[in-house]
């Protein structure tokens, strides 16, 4: 059994994705694992359900900490698609970037990527928070029904379509909003929710230079005589 100050080391040259998943799954007593030669593997570190830091290093293929629940893990490079796709708890940092679909449909828990995401970022959220130190391409925020969303750079065309009561926040231009978003003022609420959420991700920006997007409630109820307005 691990101590509780080791460092576990996990070697996917050696070993199998399905054998280090197991580890992670069923750690005996060890908080901290470093994972090391990912070289894009994909569903690492995936279902998790427990205090520990798993540290990845290297770059990963697709849903890295996806059903993340309460453990942290970090990705020492780029994650392909769905990365931390249903958390529920925890945290999920990417220090590169990351591929289409990041953060999908989560419940809880903090998504935090340094570099910049593809697109559909953050749709379907259910809850979840996302910090994006960069910028993000399109459809980002695509139906997201509740959580926040901090985007320190761009936003891609059609952001927040459909959206319902999440919020996004973005520092950069916004190419486009899509159907049923529109820009609000930010108030000090506003401020103080982007100024905690850029300290969990330890990431430097005033909340002043941010722009608040959320739903304007017009798709709550459809009004099928007038079509057209949807499109």
């Amino acid at each position: 059994m691990a101590g509780l100050t080791d460092v576990v080391q996990l070697d996917l040259a050696t070993q199998s994705l399905r054998e280090v998943n197991d580890y992670l799954h069923h750690p005996a007593g060890a908080t901290r694992v470093q994972i090391v030669h990912p070289a894009g593997a994909h569903s690492v570190a995936v279902g998790l359900d427990a205090e520990i830091d798993v540290q990845i290093k290297g770059h990963v293929g697709y849903y890295v900490g996806g059903m993340n629940k309460r453990a942290s893990i970090t990705v020492h490079g780029n994650a392909g698609k769905g990365a931390a796709e249903n958390i529920m708890s925890g945290l999920v940092r990417i220090k590169g970037n990351a591929s289409d679909c990041a953060g999908a449909s989560g419940h809880g828990g903090l998504l935090v990527i340094e570099g910049d995401a593809a697109s559909r970022c953050g749709i379907s959220m259910k809850g979840n928070d996302i910090v994006v130190g960069g910028s993000v391409g399109h459809v980002s925020g695509f139906m997201a029904q509740a959580g926040t969303m901090v985007i320190c750079g761009d936003a891609g065309p059609g952001l927040g379509d459909s959206l319902y009561e999440a919020v996004i926040y973005v520092r950069g231009r916004i190419a486009g909003l899509g159907a049923d978003a529109q820009q609000e003022p930010m108030t000090d609420a506003d401020r103080a929710r982007v100024s905690a959420l850029l300290a969990q991700a330890g990431l430097d920006a005033s909340p002043d230079e941010f722009k608040r997007v959320a739903s304007a409630r017009t798709l709550y109820h459809w009004d099928a005589s007038h079509p057209s307005k949807y499109g």
